[in-house]
């Protein structure tokens, strides 16, 4: 039992801070003895009965104890997770209870270091919590200053208006990353969380202004070098270094989540980019990759510098020549990933993003840029001017890159091949999915299809080894849902891009949305949710219940997951288990909850199928 008391007191006291109580122990000697062992024997009564923690209110006076109030007691996901276990090994609740009581969101709790609940701190701002846990470094405003900073050995924070692929690099080298706009599917948000990272968006209130290396917030002036705390699990920014907490696992979550991988059906897979990335992922339990976004790799080191060559080439000729250079580089990453995951499923998505993400802004990069390539200045302004877009999202982008530059695409399945057959030969199982995005009609499929196997027959050819391999789709526009017959004849897997489907089927950019009206669409009661947090399950859900029905139609055996942000969070879990998903995809950090969440999905379903049968 643990609590606090006042005597000559009444609870306004306690709750108004007026008066310091003291801790409940103090009554187990003395006068009030009797009491105690009186209090304890009810609460231990009452812990029995409702099966849960307690938190009790009482009071006494003439030596009579009375209990004014009990209810379940708020916890920590350590504490939830621990209570749960011990309480299966009293007798009180069973497996299957203990794996429904705890909150799968509570689980991220016992990852990350915490900022100690005790201490005092100076808070700055407030913004969104994208990435829990907390870290504490020095301010910097830059991505290659964070890079450089950390090879000497500094703990830095990186601090941004907002960030985009090319700070990438400065993102693996912070503790932490705190942006002053975007949401919590931003680019900031979703990347951070892939790679465990502490991350704050949307601090609304800083004015971030990374020329001068400074940030200005309420009347304060935070400049380079100044050390802050980044709380991601309150979304706190917190002046100086606060102390931190780390909590540990311990073998009641190695229990619980024993049980809970019994009772689900669903697989829970992990994007991960990285070996790095893979290898945390099997740790929490991953069972594959769902989502391998081979993008990021080029924005490590030296190899941008590639990638831009590539893009501003003036010919085919030019573009093979750089991506030759591209291809070893490409190829060791899959290798590192394919023996990380040791035969689990690895789904590599063919590159995405419009090929305006890689190249360079600022006047001093381009003329770096331009050096390296050996063309004027001016032209090469003039290329970068040609492949902005108005609406990239929507643009030159995904299948319609290889199709365009189908060198581009060989390049890549060449890599994912010869990596497989390397790892492969070495003895080892390698399972291969090969993604292809943003398709809309089935005829773009077929033309990548086309490619990536006669790539593949060239490798296998040469090197005397085939592997197994797959090749899918990622249904992320509505025409694919809607298409998903057609498309499942040529397709051998579907994976719901959730992030993208959302924003095609609401008309809503998640970067925008997130920094302008989004808040005053929650806070009215407009939208019950956060769309890019929770499945929309009226309005995208049944754009994916089409696709599944279609898909399943056309192709019985069709392997289905998601691998939006959606496939970590518990109500969007539970919906894709209604749906009968094989999978659900998500960042490595995340893996545990989904685990749990799929499990309680199970549970929940045999739960209403009993109430039926009952005639309920």
């Amino acid at each position: 039992m643990n609590g606090d008391v006042l005597t000559n007191a009444q609870g306004e006291d306690v709750v108004s801070g007026a008066r310091t109580p003291e801790p409940i122990q103090k009554m187990k000697r003395g006068k009030l003895a009797r009491i105690y062992r009186e209090l304890d024997r009810l609460a231990t009564k009452l812990e029995k009965h409702f099966k849960d923690v307690q938190d009790v209110e009482f009071t006494f006076e003439h030596s009579q104890l009375y209990m004014l109030q009990t209810r379940r007691a708020q916890r920590t996901g350590m504490a939830a997770v621990r209570s749960a276990v011990e309480m299966v090994a009293e007798g009180l609740i069973t497996e299957d209870e203990a794996v429904q009581r705890v909150p799968p969101q509570d689980l991220d709790q016992l990852f990350h270091p915490m900022v100690d609940p005790k201490a005092s701190v100076t808070v700055l701002a407030k913004g969104l919590p994208a990435s829990p846990g907390a870290a504490t470094g020095e301010v910097v405003f830059d991505a290659d200053e964070a890079e450089n900073l950390k090879k000497k050995g500094h703990d830095v924070i990186l601090v941004r208006p907002e960030t985009s692929p090319e700070d990438y690099h400065g993102m693996v080298a912070a503790r932490a990353i705190l942006t002053a706009r975007g949401g919590m599917t931003s680019h900031a948000a979703v990347v951070a969380r892939g790679m465990g990272k502490t991350c704050v968006v949307g601090a609304k209130e800083l004015d971030v202004d990374p020329a001068a290396g400074r940030f200005r917030v309420n009347g304060r002036a935070v400049k380079r070098g100044q050390v802050i705390t980044v709380d991601g699990t309150t979304g706190r920014v917190i002046l100086g270094a606060a102390k931190l907490v780390t909590p540990k696992a311990g073998k009641e979550f190695d229990r619980l989540m024993s049980w809970a991988d019994a009772k689900r059906r669903m697989r829970v897979r992990a994007n991960a980019d990285i070996p790095a990335d893979a290898r945390r992922a099997r740790e929490f339990g991953a069972e594959g990759i769902g989502l391998c976004r081979t993008e990021h790799m080029f924005f490590e080191g030296d190899r941008i510098t590639l990638m831009r060559e590539m893009i501003v080439a003036i010919d085919e000729t030019g573009r093979r020549k750089a991506l030759a250079k591209l291809l070893p580089i490409q190829r060791r990453d899959f290798e590192g990933i394919f023996e990380v995951m040791d035969g689990l499923p690895v789904t590599i998505r063919l590159l995405d993003p419009p090929l305006h993400e890689f190249l360079p802004h600022t006047r001093e990069e381009i003329a770096a840029l331009a050096k390296h390539a050996k063309v004027p200045a001016a032209q090469l302004e003039k290329l970068i001017e040609s492949l902005r877009e108005a609406n990239p999202m929507l643009g030159h982008r995904g299948c319609r890159l290889g199709i365009t530059y189908p060198e581009i695409t060989e390049m890549q399945a060449q890599a994912i091949f010869e990596a497989a057959g390397h790892v492969a030969g070495k003895g080892k199982k390698v399972t291969v999915e090969i993604m292809v995005p943003l398709v809309a009609d089935v005829r773009e499929l077929v033309n990548q299809t086309q490619l990536i196997r006669k790539v593949a027959q060239e490798v296998f050819h040469r090197e005397g080894r085939a592997v197994p391999y797959l090749i899918g789709t990622m249904i992320e526009l509505p025409r694919a849902a809607m298409t998903a017959d057609d498309i499942a004849k040529e397709a051998e897997f579907f994976s719901f891009g959730t992030n993208d489907l959302t924003q095609t089927a609401l008309g809503m950019s998640r970067d925008d949305a997130e920094g302008k009206f989004l808040t005053f669409y929650l806070e009215d009661h407009v939208l019950d949710s956060n769309p890019f947090e929770t499945l929309d399950q009226s309005g995208v859900g049944d754009l994916m219940r089409v696709g599944v029905e279609r898909g399943r139609g056309a192709k019985p055996g069709i392997k289905l997951g998601i691998c939006g942000e959606h496939g970590g969070e518990p109500k969007s879990v539970e919906f894709c288990h209604k749906l009968g998903l094989d999978y659900v995809s998500c960042s490595p950090y995340r893996v545990p909850l989904a685990r749990l969440a799929a499990a309680q999905a199970v549970l929940k379903e045999a739960h209403r199928a009993e109430y039926v049968a009952a005639g309920g």
